[in-house]
This record gives structure tokens, C-alpha cells and sequence, in this order.
């Protein structure tokens, strides 16, 4: 019997492995997704339910409205925003504009573990550079690994699932080494979290440096993971390019408007992120006064470089009442929640016997 063949690729993609989910009926905090805990605000609940009642329709196709708020948010042009489905769409679209095949991509590792799948489906080869011992990017070795075939360099900040925030000297110094012919994408996915006052500025770095793209995403901060809306900001050219090669309708009409809608209460949102950053600040105190060494996160999560020990931490604090997100054989990534999730972790960390 002959069967249609599939990509060989595929036969080496590694598959994104979801945060987990309590089991039906049962009782835990889910810590494993770096998820918002927050509902959404009433405005954005009512622009939900208005949506909701044109689903027989399709959605404007370039999410014209959208496009317009978020430039007028960030002060860049409407021409140079892309909205896609998750900023994760928009990454695979920036790629599938920029890159040909055998092309190569710089990443760094361990960072968010859908850049290789993106890679690979764009039809690139991606050359992984090891984050640092505390956590951060060592971008003078990712600039260093880039050569005539790298079409695009992707930088995290703040780097997931580690935590700490790339820095503006030295932004600026991998910006001066890498040739303006390579694409550098900042993943600013948890921007909205950074009070590192050395962090980098994204959109200033994107005014000065014609091949920066942004990707930033309504899911974390804004609290809209469900409705799956994340954009690109790049030039002109660039981003009609990355147009040309988004899905069709992509962006949802419930999306676009509950987007727009989330813009308009950013002062209320912003209260909530500061709450979660207070309860990251009190997370990160409580591990380090019982001894672990934990990198400086600016994201909504915090990271433990346990190695191989991750898949048994991860199942203790299930068995406690936290979910946590284990990546094997590096660490375990735990999601800022509620306080009273923050206590059960901080009680399955002190047990903890193994300490880094």
C-alpha cells in the first residue's frame, strides 16, 4: 500500500509541550502556563459579548481597527503593525517572509520552545546559542555565531523561562555587530512586566535600527491568552512583507475588539500587572532566603535550574496543589499567580532538599 509522504522535517520537530492542566474534578493552582490570573476587566468582557454576536462573519482580514490602536499606543505608524494569531503566529509569519530555504536562524537556548519548531517550519536551520549560567543571553556569542547564511537572529527579553531582561549597552553592542542585512527580532512577549531601569527599549531600538522587529502579545499582560492575539512592528517594507505571508482572517473579530477594548483600560490593567510584579518580587525573595539561587526575572515567572531533577520537583508540587511547568533534564518554570499559590510553592521549596 503507497501512503502520501510527509515532510521529513517533521520527523525531527520537536512538539510544544502545553503547561498542564488539573485533572477534571481535581484542586490545584496552575502556575504552568504564565498565565494572566486576572479575568478580564467588565469593559473587555462587554466588548467580548458585543463581538460575539457578529461570529456568523468574517473578521476585518487586516485588522484595520487594531492596527490603528496599537500604533497609536506605541507611536509608530499603523503601517508597521501586523497582528496575527498570538504573537507566536507572528513570529512564523516573520519567517516565512524572510527566510528561504537552508537559511539559518540564531537562537539563543534555553528560550521559548516554539522557536525551533518555527525554524524549522519556515524551512531554516536553527543554530542554538546556550543562555548564560544566570539565566541571561549571552549575545556576543549569539552575534558571534552569526555568518553569511544567518537571515535572522531571535533575542527573548525577558527571556523565556528564564526570566532576566536583555540590557540596553548591551542591545546596543549586539545591534552594532550584527550586519543590517540580518533580521533581529526582540520577543518582547512579557515587556509589560520589566522594572529592570537597565532593561532595553524595544520601540527605541526598532526607531534606530532599520532590521528590528517587535513581537508583543495581548496574552500575558493583558490577560487575553483564550483569544490568541499577538503583533509584529517592523518597517514599512518589512511588515507588508510579513503581511503578505500572515493567515487569512487570522485574528478573530472577538480578538480584535477585545484588543482594542484592553488598550482603552491600560491604566486598570496596569494596576494588575503591578500586583503580579508584587507577587513576583515576593516569590523571588521567599526562594532566596531559603536558598536558592534564582535568576533576576522581569517576566511573570521565575525560573529553578534543578536538571535533572525538574520532573520530580514538578510532580511534588502537583501533589501539593501548584502546577508548575518541569522542562527536562534544565529546570522548572513556575508562573506568578495568586498569593495563596505563591505559599504553596514557597512550603514545597523549603522541603525541597536539592537547592540551587
Amino acid at each position: 500500500m503507497t501512503r502520501v509522504p510527509l515532510r521529513r522535517a517533521l520527523a525531527d520537530l520537536p512538539a510544544y509541550v502545553p503547561g498542564a492542566r488539573p485533572p477534571v474534578g481535581a484542586q490545584a493552582y496552575k502556575l504552568s502556563s504564565n498565565e494572566n490570573p486576572y479575568p478580564p476587566l467588565p469593559t473587555v468582557m462587554a466588548a467580548i459579548a458585543d463581538a460575539a454576536v457578529d461570529v456568523n462573519r468574517y473578521p476585518d482580514m487586516y485588522a484595520t481597527d487594531l492596527s490603528q490602536a496599537v500604533a497609536q499606543a506605541l507611536g509608530v505608524g499603523a503601517d508597521s503593525v501586523v497582528p496575527a494569531n498570538g504573537s507566536v503566529a507572528a513570529l512564523g509569519h516573520v519567517l516565512s517572509a524572510v527566510c528561504e530555504t537552508g537559511d539559518e536562524v540564531v537562537l539563543p537556548w534555553r528560550s521559548f520552545e516554539a522557536y525551533p519548531i518555527a525554524v524549522t517550519l519556515a524551512g531554516a536551520v536553527g543554530v542554538r546559542v546556550p543562555v548564560a549560567a544566570d539565566g541571561r543571553l549571552d549575545l556576543p556569542a549569539m552575534a558571534a555565531a552569526v555568518t553569511p547564511r544567518t537571515r535572522v537572529v531571535l533575542v527573548c527579553t525577558p527571556n523565556n523561562p528564564t526570566g532576566p531582561a536583555v540590557h540596553a549597552d548591551e542591545l546596543e553592542a549586539f545591534l552594532a555587530a550584527v550586519p543590517g542585512d540580518v533580521l533581529v527580532v526582540l520577543d518582547e512577549a512579557y515587556v509589560e512586566f520589566v522594572r529592570d531601569p537597565l532593561a532595553a527599549d524595544g520601540l527605541a531600538a526598532f526607531a534606530a535600527h532599520p532590521n528590528v522587529v517587535l513581537l508583543r502579545t495581548f496574552s500575558k499582560a493583558y490577560g487575553l491568552a483564550g483569544l490568541r492575539v499577538g503583533y509584529a512592528v517592523a518597517r514599512p517594507r518589512i511588515a507588508a512583507g510579513i503581511r503578505q505571508a500572515t493567515t487569512p482572517f487570522g485574528v478573530s473579530g472577538v480578538a480584535q475588539l477585545a484588543a482594542i477594548a484592553s488598550l482603552g483600560v491600560k491604566a486598570e490593567l496596569d494596576r494588575r500587572v503591578d500586583a503580579i510584579v508584587a507577587e513576583r518580587v515576593r516569590m523571588l525573595a521567599g526562594l532566596r532566603a531559603q536558598g536558592w539561587t534564582v535568576p533576576d526575572s522581569q517576566a511573570n515567572f521565575v525560573w529553578l535550574a534543578l536538571g535533572e531533577d525538574a520532573t520530580e520537583f514538578a510532580e511534588r508540587c502537583t501533589r501539593a496543589g501548584v502546577m508548575v511547568r518541569p522542562f527536562a533534564g534544565d529546570g522548572v518554570r513556575v508562573s506568578v499567580g495568586e498569593p495563596e499559590a505563591t505559599d504553596i510553592l514557597l512550603e514545597v521549596t523549603q522541603a525541597e532538599p536539592h537547592r540551587v
